[in-house]
């Protein structure tokens, strides 16, 4: 019998004044021999979270042990990493976890990137223009579009827009971006998954999907529109269905994967099959040439550092970071 590969996952810690740390640390434990982790953060963050892991801590550069490791990136002052009161150090430390992540993949060092909560508001004060993992990571890739698929065992969701003011909404939904977004979301269903005839049904904009007109004519024209690019080019969606029932219908396995057209009509579904259901999501981008995950979920400033962080959405990121790591390996043999 063929031996299991092992994949390196680059983690990078997030917001070290959030529950980043902890979360990664519980779900190393629950996830040991799955991966090899290779962390980077800080060593305060380290000691205090991660330090009965037994990983060794390395400078950036050092060789990589093949049990994984702790790459320290920062040396923040204790200030700075206080749970539950981010500090303005904090922001840049972010992103530098970040980009020391995300270039230990492009280099070959990890199979995938998954990534802690940041806090985009820290963040986007040491890079103006940040609204989050997404958009960053399309613009280092250098891909003309990118997908946020919101992953549980029950329920997938990929957004036409994500961190869009409703305000300038209508502007952002085109036909072909919505197309985009099917084709995307039916190519990784297939390639990352291995969904050999993907079903993805299009959530409507209006209520009862417009009522024939009576309430918006948006599913008549640009949706409609959308579902006839995106079968053209090879992604045949079904739809588009009220946004009421459409992701109730997809839960109960009518369809693989629900596009939804704007952030919250997409997330409050999964976020709420993940509290009342036990059903973890994992936020994972398609269309990007390398593997991202995370947790679906914030830094959570109120609980870090009392220990009641939940792991279940990282161990959900991990395991699922590390299969698509594993598809796409295969595809490439």
């Amino acid at each position: 019998m063929a031996r299991r590969t092992i994949p390196r996952i680059a983690i990078s810690l997030g917001d070290p004044s959030g529950i980043g740390g902890e979360v990664t640390a519980k779900a190393l434990r629950a996830l040991r021999g799955e991966l090899s982790p290779l962390v980077f953060g800080d060593p305060r963050v380290f000691a205090r979270d991660l330090g009965g892991l037994g990983l060794p801590v390395l400078a950036p550069g050092e060789p990589l042990p093949a049990r994984g490791a702790l790459v320290a990136v920062t040396h923040l002052p204790a200030a700075a990493v206080r749970p539950g009161r981010p500090a303005r150090a904090g922001g840049a430390a972010q992103l530098a976890y970040l980009e020391a992540a995300f270039d230990s993949v492009r280099r070959g060092e990890a199979a995938a990137l998954c990534t802690a909560p940041v806090s985009k508001a820290q963040v986007a004060r040491a890079l103006p223009g940040f609204v989050g993992h997404t958009e960053w990571l399309e613009a280092r890739c250098g891909v003309s579009r990118s997908v946020m698929m919101l992953a549980g065992e029950r329920l997938r969701v990929a957004l036409a827009t994500n961190h869009v003011a409703f305000a300038r909404l209508g502007r952002a939904l085109t036909a072909r971006r919505i197309a985009e977004t099917i084709r995307i979301a039916h190519r990784a269903l297939r390639d990352d998954l291995g969904i050999a005839r993907p079903r993805i049904a299009l959530a409507a904009l209006n209520p009862h999907a417009g009522e024939e007109g009576a309430f918006g004519g948006e599913e008549r024209a640009l949706l409609a529109r959308a579902l006839a690019l995106a079968a053209r080019g090879g992604a045949a969606a079904a739809g588009p269905f009220p946004a009421d029932s459409v992701f109730f219908r997809a839960a109960l396995g009518e369809f693989d994967a629900v596009v939804a057209l704007y952030h919250d009509q997409g997330l409050i579904p999964v976020k709420l099959l993940d509290a009342v259901g036990g059903d973890p999501a994992v936020n994972v981008t398609l269309g990007l040439p390398i593997v991202r995950t995370s947790p679906d979920h914030g830094v959570a400033y109120g609980i870090a550092g009392k220990g009641k962080a939940s792991p279940a959405s990282m161990i959900a990121a991990l395991r699922l970071a590390a299969r698509i790591a594993r598809v796409r390996a295969r595809g490439r043999r």
